[in-house]
């Protein structure tokens, strides 16, 4: 493959289809932490396209290495994107409802949180190692390059969304925001089954 139009038409697509699950959970968080800072904002879309990056990479090394290892892996891939974001999320509404009773205004998610949701919106990612089986190192990392940085842009604007919409919502933002990792978790699961 050559850097050509069509090279770059195509990552550009391929970050949008990938980072449309991370364009949703990064605005659930901003819909918990509508006060949000723009460091914060920028760190979250970081952690989504740090990802976003990784996982192809991953996906193209296992291409090229430990394919059979690796079809085994992708049909428990939207069992483990159900399972991460579903714990995540009914946690969320647990602790929203908590956080109703005692009026605790501290929404923030926890690191350890962001990354189990970097990991399970990017699952899918893995298999855009297939994809781009015949690119040659430099151009697989070219593409993981821009899927990040498209990835980047749109959870900024996913989290931009979130926290207009949790000025609305205020004291519901964080049962609110498990929800939609829930329905997120749940369309990952059907999608890939």
């Amino acid at each position: 493959m050559e850097l050509n139009a069509a090279f770059w038409v195509n990552s550009i697509l391929l970050g949008i289809g990938l980072a449309m699950d991370a364009f949703s959970v990064s605005a659930a968080d901003a819909v918990n932490e509508p006060d949000m800072t723009k460091s914060r904002s920028c760190l979250i879309a970081g952690t989504f396209a740090g990802f976003q990056f990784a996982m192809p990479m991953i996906g193209w090394v296992c291409v090229h290495t430990v394919s059979s290892y690796f079809n085994a892996f992708q049909k428990a891939v939207p069992w483990i994107a159900v399972i991460l974001l579903g714990y995540l999320g009914i946690r969320m509404i647990l602790e929203g409802q908590k956080r109703e009773e005692k009026e605790d205004n501290d929404h923030r998610l926890a690191a350890g949180g962001l990354l189990v949701q970097g990991v399970a919106t990017s699952l899918d990612a893995l298999s855009v190692g297939f994809a781009i089986e015949e690119y040659t190192p430099w151009e697989a990392f070219l593409c993981a390059v821009v899927i990040a940085a498209v990835t980047f842009i749109l959870c900024l604007g996913g989290v931009a969304a979130g926290k207009k919409l949790g000025m609305i919502v205020k004291s519901r933002a964080h049962i609110l925001g498990g929800c939609i990792l829930l329905f997120i978790g749940i369309r990952i699961l059907v999608s890939g089954l």
